[in-house]
């Protein structure tokens, strides 16, 4: 059994409690540190999306196509939805020449709450563009329209389908994957994730390495290494665009900037590269728990391996703990790193 990662805490009392597992290897596989079961198989949903954007930088689509910064940042991201994230991918498709219509990710309504509002009072319905998938798959849009180029093909006609495993595009996307994390992607469990594409289940073991490699371009192929570092300059430069406003992604990463690479996936998946100590790092949640769990551990782990200066303890201080009030505002209990968790990590 997993241990206990976070603990909710009332009245000096455990309220509730969140297991979980956590993996800080570093680009030659050798462990920092590791809680509970590293080896277990999970599906890294979008915590992965750094790495299946490496064939877009790698390929040269990202140079022929003239993606800047925002761009490239949104080809990482889970963003959320805001006009400027919407309007970004709108960009990407027209510098490859095509639409909204290409995307295959389905729509659903922005998570951010205010830019929500604004669209249903302005009468309108989301589009794949909201989707907080859209900049992920614009660039696989943009990558097979590379790819359709060299064979001579029509664009439109040789993306279509592109989420479909056996697809160009995703044995491109899935190859990448598998060379960051080692894992053999052909044994692997495989599902279907949200936005249509495959999802592996990987070892959080694995999934540290592939982000420590893609921190420090060791392990990469020489393409790959460039393509990992193009990518975290561009996440650096327009944070914005990996997440959105008041998302723990953008605040740390605003704040890190390249120090710092850290990615949300869905079902209390965080995974993160450390370029400066050469460390990746993999975290999954027994129960799924994202906001008030996951972040909370990835904000310790940062705290014990990021925590240079006043600046950051500023930032990591007001990301753990969290203060629970109620309706009143009075401060009724707090959410805080468990001791195996706090035990585990080094003291800075």
């Amino acid at each position: 059994m997993n241990p206990i990662l976070v603990d909710v805490r009332r009245g000096g009392q455990v309220e509730s409690f969140h297991r979980g597992a956590l993996a800080i290897v570093d680009a030659d596989g050798a462990v920092h540190t590791a809680l509970g079961d590293i080896d277990r198989p999970v599906f890294p949903r979008s915590a992965v999306k750094g790495l299946q954007a490496l064939p877009l930088v790698a390929s040269g689509a990202a140079e022929a196509f003239g993606l800047d910064d925002e761009a490239l940042a949104l080809a990482c991201a889970s963003h959320n939805g805001e006009p400027a994230h919407a309007a970004t991918a709108a960009r990407l498709l027209r510098a490859a020449g095509l639409g909204p219509e290409a995307l295959e990710c389905g729509a659903h309504w922005p998570y951010h709450d205010v830019s929500g509002r604004a669209l249903a009072a302005a009468g309108a319905t989301p589009t794949a563009l909201h989707n907080n998938c859209s900049g992920k798959h614009a660039g696989f849009v943009c990558l097979g329209c590379l790819m359709a180029a060299a064979q001579g093909q029509d664009p439109a006609a040789f993306v279509h389908g592109y989420v479909r495993p056996d697809h160009p595009v995703m044995r491109e996307v899935g190859a990448a994957l598998q060379a960051a994390t080692g894992c053999d992607l052909a044994r692997a469990p495989v599902g279907t994730d949200g936005c249509s594409i495959p999802t592996f289940a990987i070892p959080l073991r694995q999934l540290a390495l592939g982000f420590a490699r893609f921190g420090t371009g060791l392990g990469l192929s020489p393409a790959h290494a460039q393509a990992a570092a193009r990518l975290r300059r561009a996440v650096a430069a327009a944070p914005f665009m990996v997440a959105g406003t008041g998302r723990f992604d953008t605040v740390v990463m605003d704040h890190y900037r390249e120090r710092v690479f850290c990615k949300v996936g869905a079902e209390g998946v965080y995974c993160a590269a450390l370029p400066s100590h050469g460390l990746g790092v993999a975290i999954k949640m027994d129960d799924g728990n994202n906001a008030r769990a996951v972040e909370l551990v990835m904000a310790a782990a940062l705290h014990a391996l990021e925590k240079k200066n006043e600046a950051d303890e500023t930032l990591l201080a007001g990301l753990a703990p969290v203060r629970l009030n109620n309706w009143n505002g009075i401060e009724v209990g707090q959410i805080q790193p468990a001791p195996a968790l706090t035990d585990a990590l080094p003291r800075g």
